[in-house]
Parts: structure tokens; sequence; C-alpha cells
């Protein structure tokens, strides 16, 4: 990993995307392949809470594998070859992806983490969890892991705004998130935020405040989500009672477009759009064209002259 894997521009597509990182690292493709590892999550085992953020069905965005007796190592084997066959990928990076993926102690974590890495070719890790759930030993492992592998920790924060952490029954604060990136830095390991775009009760203007503050924090990545809704959950309740109503694809677009104008050039890219599931989605239905989205992204990126980095240096 010795190449540069932050060059100071962006790439034809006005931003700075995850492929583009991978091959100034490794050279070639690399693909995530997601794995379920069975955890729970503290805001549905009613450590904080039962009911779990008002937007996540009971699957917590997850596959099910685990539960069916399905190993970390075979998930990641049963994948491997289609990925091979599909993407062309050489490599890959283990996503541990469902519910909260440090929630547990740091010896467990780390029998499944090895697992992940014993399959050939997997060059690193990418663990999604709560910025509420990481301590010293949890991050000290990870630090171990990233002297040999590529390894990330995404933090989902959703919103920069603590009124709407709490209407979402998210279960921590933004400070929260503040002290798990400054614990994690400096250790080798990188750091991915995760915003939803479209919460109950945000403004535009509140949107693009949660880009310049983030913007500022050292953060090595983002992934973007549209809230969208799914059956058994509090916001199906919502929208079902007149109470939400999603963002077109044309107001999605316009605010993800601005709000990459806020952040550095060197923040990679992750995700532009979120990914549901068809038979779980209740709204919007434009969700589920995800080509479109993006196509209509970049389009209007290039039509308004805007790119990642733009504006900065002006926050």
């Amino acid at each position: 990993m010795a190449k540069n894997p932050y060059p100071q521009q962006v790439t034809e597509n006005r931003f700075y995307d995850l492929n583009t990182y991978f091959k100034n690292i490794f050279g070639h493709r690399v693909h995530k392949i997601t794995v379920d590892a069975g955890f729970s999550c503290p805001n549905r085992d009613g450590t904080l809470s039962a009911d779990g953020c008002i937007f996540c069905n009971a699957s917590g965005s997850g596959t099910g594998f685990f539960q069916k007796g399905i190993s970390v190592r075979d998930q990641i084997l049963n994948a491997r070859e289609y990925v091979i066959k599909r993407y062309k990928a050489k490599k890959f990076i283990a996503y541990f992806q469902a519910f909260t993926n440090t929630y547990a102690p740091a010896d467990t974590l780390r029998q499944y983490y090895d697992e992940a890495l014993s399959v050939p070719d997997v060059a690193g890790l990418s663990i999604g969890t709560r910025p509420d759930c990481v301590d010293e030993d949890k991050l000290a492992l990870l630090q171990d892991y990233a002297k040999d592998y590529l390894v990330w920790i995404e933090y989902g924060l959703q919103s920069a705004h603590d009124t709407t952490l709490a209407l979402i029954n998210r279960g921590h604060d933004v400070n929260a998130f503040k002290k798990a990136v400054a614990a994690t830095q400096n250790r080798g390991i990188h750091i991915c935020v995760h915003v939803i775009l479209g919460l109950p009760g945000e403004t535009k203007q509140q949107m693009l405040e949660t880009a310049k503050i983030i913007s500022k924090m050292g953060i090595d990545g983002i992934k973007f989500h549209m809230l969208y809704v799914v059956r058994g959950t509090k916001m199906a309740a919502l929208l079902d009672q007149g109470c939400y109503t999603c963002l077109t694809q044309d107001k999605y677009v316009d605010i993800l477009c601005e709000f990459l104008t806020y952040l550095p050039k060197t923040m990679v890219i992750q995700r532009l759009t979120s990914d549901p599931h068809p038979g779980e989605l209740v709204a919007p239905k434009w969700a589920l064209n995800k080509k479109t989205t993006i196509e209509k992204i970049k389009s209007t990126l290039e039509a308004r002259d805007l790119y990642q980095g733009k504006f900065f240096e002006d926050i």
C-alpha cells in the first residue's frame, strides 16, 4: 500500500469515486463482499432501545446468512467466484455490514475478522458500526490489522444535528461521533461516515450544514443514503399517516450535488445513493433505479459546473 490513495484532484466524474481509490492503491479492480456476522445493536437489544432507528427494519440491512448457519468464511467464498466473474476483481474487502459490527468483546471480533482475512485475496476489512460502540480495545485491534491490511471503519452519523438524531431514535448524539472520529484517527484506520439525505424535518440548508461540519474533521470517506421507507418500520407508519414525504429524485440529486461541493477532494465517495431491496421498499419507487439516479448526479454536476471540493476552502 505504498501508493498515495489520495490524489489532489477529482476524477472525470467530478468526484473521487471508490473504484479510482482502489486502483490508486492496488493497481487493479477490488470489490467489497458483504458479510453478515450475526451481530446485534444496542439500539435493538434493549440496551438503548428495543425499537431501533425509525428507518431500520428488523434485519438491520443484513442478509440473515449467519443465522442460517453460513459462516463468515463461507459467505465470502460463496460470493468470491461470482464477483471475480462479474466484476473481474482480483482482490476483495470483507465488508461487515449488518447491524453493529463492533458490538462484541474484542476477542470475539478478532475471531470473525481473522476468519474473513483467511480467505484468499481478501486484502482488507470494512467495519460498519455506530460511533458509540468503539473503545480502546476495539480500536487497538483494528490498528493492529491496519499494519498489514487496508482497514476502514464506517461510522453511521446520518445527520450532524442532534434534534434530528433524537427524532429518528438514533441513540447517540453528534458529540459521540466526534469523539469516535478523534479516537480512531492516527492509527492507520480509514474513517468513512454515513449520511442520510431526506431525514424527517430536515431542510436542504441543514443537510448542507452537515456537509460543512464533517468536511473539516479529517474523515477519509463518505457514503450517501437517501431515506427510503421499508415495511415494518416507524417511517412506514409516518408515511402512511401523511406525516412524511420522501424526497423526489430531482431534489435528492440537487442536494447531493451541492453537498459534494463542500467536501475535500481527498474524501472517497464510497456510495452515491441507497440500494433498497425491492421486496421491502414502500417508497419512493424511484429508489429502485440506482443507475438512473447516478446518471442524473453526473449530468447535474456537469451542467451546473459543480464538483467535489469546489467550495471547500470557502467554509
